[in-house]
């Protein structure tokens, strides 16, 4: 969970957007929408394995200097 240090001359607004700022970094909201429904092991496995697709593309146009298609 993540924390906001508030200080006595921060506005409300000010807090309030820097707690949304670090749920999204840290992917609270697409964790909860991921756990609100059922995931088929087919599913989940097919979402792994795409990601990991992702990250090998990304790796190779690194080291390529390149940048992927999907960019």
């Amino acid at each position: 969970m993540p924390k906001v240090n508030v200080s006595s001359d921060d506005s409300i607004d000010r807090v309030l957007n820097r707690f949304k700022k670090l749920c999204e970094r840290e992917g609270l909201r697409r964790e909860m929408k991921r756990r609100m429904a059922y995931e088929k092991p087919s599913e989940k496995r097919r979402r792994k394995l795409m990601r990991r697709q992702r990250q090998l593309l990304r790796a190779q146009a690194k080291n390529n200097d390149v940048t992927p298609k999907y960019y």
